[in-house]
């Protein structure tokens, strides 16, 4: 539920997810006989459930197997009042329960309410809603086409021929734009990025436009469906949170649009953002946290379902391998197909382009799959989905059923977040004084190299060596995400400046230039935390997910104080865009064509990569870090002639900075070079 209690969590385990307290076949018999006791004798249902709307008559339909009466409410406003109208609703197939009301019931209030042998239990839109009032208490009846803004039917996805053609900027709908110096009338709301144009005092783009002009393919969003924590009554006072406390998963978050109290609102201008971004050429992926509810016994889930929709433990309470409380049971046909049916959705509705699901590892393999292959087969084979492939907690789901990274080759189109090459990069997330490479480790270098590669197989690796995994993980470089920082834990900046508290500016400056540099020329599919490009901060908080807007906006006047590490993204972007050799689409492109160097010194990494990967280039390329302080000149290692600098320690260029013969790679740097 709340994120600091999910940090000081995962301190206690291994992300590889690979060291549990009991072992899989403890946990298998338990979890299935549990299964088999109390929740495989409900009915599945696998028809169309939720709210359809016309202008002449509207049908509802929730799945309630132990329902001894469901009754629907109508209102006429989203708080408060009294209900104008109760609808017994009557039993149907599948433990289904079914009303039809005839009449335009558009912008209608409604809720239903469960009564079983034991209680009536709490009102609740439904989990099918797809529309509700303010704080999510009511569902809405909407016409979902006179949401649509102008020119909708003809929104496209940018183009995306590889999925390691993607370059993934993760922000938060608040962060991007609710700084006073943004520029950005609509701030901390979706339309706030629809605005174009946009400049601070100082005369810098911001916004949309910054992104653009840095020129990533994808836009991350932090959870951006309803979420718990804000209060949307009352959005005169500052509040704040990431948004991993679902509510409705199928609704867009209220606080984020200029009206919460009408749901149509919230849908339109959610709309209005993906399609700003697509017009600029960026795709949308929405963070998704179907892993826990913000809590168990109120949830919508529980209100229709007591229990069923979560894994118990062994005492018959809510496992907790999310460490907020409770975890989901995704391996349970209606929970099952209710992430299958809202991906969808989601993808169908909204044109989005993809997904990021939070602790992936709480989801059983079977259900990533499903939700892979219906996506790609029935929206588009483009869209990316990626998620973290691990725990929190022990979960009763057997280990050989988790999505977590270890079984990242029984997911077909489905990748996993690399923390291999995020600590090795700059040391572990959860402890302040460890350094990684390029802080000046020499112990991190096979974790360095695996990184480079992907998480795939390379016989230059010794796997023994590399921090977390000990084998590959990823069948191909698509199934990985390489990243440095994201929302959790600090920021790049922060993290080597509590590091290395005795380093000055312009020293972290090298060592977080040399971090990028490294991402954003690695196989696989990069990953930038929004803000990263200039240096962010969050004042050395660790955990901000319910931090004041001080501690988490984007300052651009950052941008106009590191302008050239904004620049250096930007050319680093430009190099990996224009060379395919980069984002090479198989493993066996990877072990034909990239040899690593053997520069008989420890704070060195360098490769070649040659011949034609991708079939789209016959440059010669090599690659250099130096995370020493020392410079060192390389032209003994690599093949005579004439060379074009595209990166160094300072800049990064795709046209080319200059030409050597004598290529010298500085401290605390990286070295690109193309014949």
């Amino acid at each position: 539920m709340k994120r600091n209690k999910f940090t000081i969590a995962v301190i206690l385990f291994s992300l590889t997810s690979m060291l549990f307290s009991c072992s899989p076949s403890e946990q298998a018999d338990g979890h299935n006989d549990f299964d088999k006791k109390v929740y495989n004798k409900y009915p599945a249902y696998d028809g169309e459930l939720g709210v359809v709307y016309s202008p002449s008559n509207t049908t509802f339909r929730m799945w309630s197997p132990i329902a001894k009466t469901v009754t629907l409410k109508f209102y006429d406003q989203d708080l408060g009042g009294s209900a104008t109208k109760t609808v017994e609703m009557k039993p149907s197939v599948k433990g289904t329960w079914f009303a039809n009301i005839d009449g335009d019931l558009k912008g209608k209030y409604y809720t239903y309410q469960v009564t079983t042998e034991e209680k009536t239990l709490a009102e609740t839109p439904g989990t099918y809603a797809v529309a509700v009032g303010a704080n999510g208490m009511r569902g809405q009846v909407v016409d979902l086409a006179s949401t649509d803004p102008q020119g909708w039917d003809q929104d496209k996805r940018p183009a995306l021929k590889n999925l390691t053609d993607a370059i993934l900027y993760e922000i938060h709908v608040r962060d991007i734009s609710i700084s006073k110096n943004s520029g950005i009338k609509n701030k901390g709301k979706f339309i706030g990025l629809t605005e174009t144009g946009t400049k601070s005092p100082k005369g810098v783009k911001t916004g949309i436009d910054h992104i653009e002009e840095l020129g990533v393919t994808h836009v991350h969003l932090l959870p951006s469906y309803d979420y718990k924590t804000v209060d949307e009554t009352r959005l005169d006072v500052p509040q704040y949170n990431w948004g991993y406390d679902p509510q409705n998963y199928n609704v867009p978050e209220g606080s984020y649009s200029t009206n919460p109290h009408d749901g149509a609102v919230r849908i339109k201008e959610f709309k209005e953002m993906v399609q700003a971004l697509h017009n600029k050429g960026i795709r949308v992926v929405l963070d998704v946290v179907y892993n826990h509810t913000f809590s168990g016994d109120d949830s919508n889930f529980s209100l229709e379902v007591p229990g069923y929709y979560y894994r118990q433990n062994k005492e018959g309470g809510y496992s907790d391998a999310s460490a907020c409380g409770n975890e989901t049971a995704s391996d349970r046909a209606m929970m099952r197909k209710y992430m299958v049916e809202s991906v969808l959705y989601w993808a169908k509705e909204y044109h989005l382009d993809g997904f990021r699901f939070d602790l992936m590892g709480i989801h059983d393999v079977t259900t990533m799959n499903e939700i892979a292959k219906r996506l790609k087969e029935e929206v588009d084979p483009s869209i990316i989905i990626y998620g973290e492939g691990w725990t929190a907690n022990d979960s009763p789901l057997p280990v050989d059923q988790r999505a977590i990274k270890a079984n990242t080759p029984k997911m077909k189109g489905v990748a996993a977040f690399s923390d291999d090459i995020r600590d090795a990069l700059k040391g572990s997330v959860f402890y302040d004084d460890e350094i990684g490479y390029v802080q000046g480790s020499t112990k991190l270098n096979d974790a360095i190299k695996f990184g480079i590669v992907g998480s795939t197989q390379h016989d230059q690796i010794d796997y023994s060596k590399v921090n977390y995994s000990k084998a590959a993980w990823a069948p191909e470089p698509d199934q990985t995400v390489t990243y440095v920082s994201c929302h959790d834990n600090h920021t790049l900046y922060d993290k080597l400046k509590v590091s290395q508290p005795k380093a000055s500016e312009a020293e972290i400056k090298k060592m977080h230039k040399l971090t990028s540099a490294i991402v954003l020329t690695s196989q696989g599919i990069p990953f930038i935390h929004s803000g990263a490009e200039m240096m962010r901060t969050k004042g050395g908080e660790h955990n901000s997910y319910n931090k004041p807007d001080a501690v988490n906006r984007l300052d651009y006047d950052w941008k106009v104080e590191n302008k050239d590490v904004f620049q250096y993204y930007q050319g680093l972007i430009d190099v990996r865009k224009a060379h395919p050799a980069f984002r090479m689409t198989s493993t066996e492109m990877i072990q034909k064509h990239l040899k690593f160097i053997d520069f008989k010194d420890d704070h060195i990494i360098g490769y070649t990569i040659t011949g034609q990967p991708n079939g789209e280039t016959s440059n010669d390329i090599v690659v250099v870090f130096n995370s020493g302080k020392k410079a060192k000149n390389i032209a003994k290692f690599i093949e005579k002639g004439n060379w074009k600098v595209l990166v160094d320690g300072k800049k990064a260029d795709a046209k080319g900075i200059k030409s050597t013969s004598s290529p010298v790679v500085d401290g605390v740097s990286a070295l690109v070079l193309v014949k």
